[in-house]
């Protein structure tokens, strides 16, 4: 066999083996409607992941705005009855002074008003310990202006500068905070001499925390 016809020979086994076009193209048309099927599942598969996840979202809003809602009304009604609990304890004292009142006219006794008064002032005193509330130390102590407020000073030969003499008007704590400063008046020793919260030095300022 001569070396043309063998070329002739393996030229023509190559295009024996060769897909036509028309092969091509059936197989492209198989592929096809598999690939889109294929996309179409994946399709379905993320809309249906986005609807919920659309779904929660809609869910977590919702339950959000109930609970600013609730807060909002816990709030207001936290500002509105706050005071609820210490108002019920402080009612039977009004009622005490009440019967006190009354039993005073009935009996035309003072003793018996002056009793009714007293009674109810340790009444209003528990009440108000209750809750955090105790009275400022002031007689004898050192004058502090974080709980005590000078209104007056007098000289003393007995009681040191810088001393309470006498209070005018009680203090009182409200846990660890000044709820009103003590009205005091305060020994200037036996020098003249300015005090007021203001006017002790630095090194004079006493630092203690207010005693009750």
């Amino acid at each position: 066999m001569s070396q043309e016809e063998q070329k002739t020979h393996t030229i023509s086994g190559l295009d024996s083996e060769t897909p036509q076009s028309g092969e091509v193209s059936a197989l492209s048309d198989q592929r096809e409607p598999e690939q889109a099927s294929e996309l179409q599942k994946l399709l379905t598969a993320k809309a249906d992941e986005c609807n919920a996840l659309n779904d929660k979202f809609l869910r977590l809003a919702a339950e959000f705005e109930n609970y600013k809602r609730l807060s909002l009304r816990e709030q207001r009604d936290q500002v509105r009855y706050g005071n609820e609990q210490i108002l019920k304890e402080l009612l039977p004292v009004v009622d005490n002074l009440e019967r006190a009142i009354q039993s005073a006219k009935d009996s035309q006794s003072q003793d018996a008003l002056i009793q009714g008064v007293n009674l109810t002032l340790k009444q209003l005193t528990g009440a108000l310990t209750k809750f955090g509330v105790r009275p400022v130390t002031s007689v004898g102590q050192l004058f502090d202006p974080k709980c005590h407020q000078a209104v007056s000073q007098v000289e003393s030969a007995i009681v040191p500068e810088n001393m309470i003499v006498e209070e005018f008007q009680k203090g009182y704590l409200l846990h660890d905070r000044i709820l009103r400063a003590a009205m005091v008046s305060v020994s200037t020793g036996q020098a003249q001499g300015a005090i007021d919260g203001s006017s002790l030095p630095d090194g004079d300022r006493p630092q203690a925390e207010c005693e009750s």
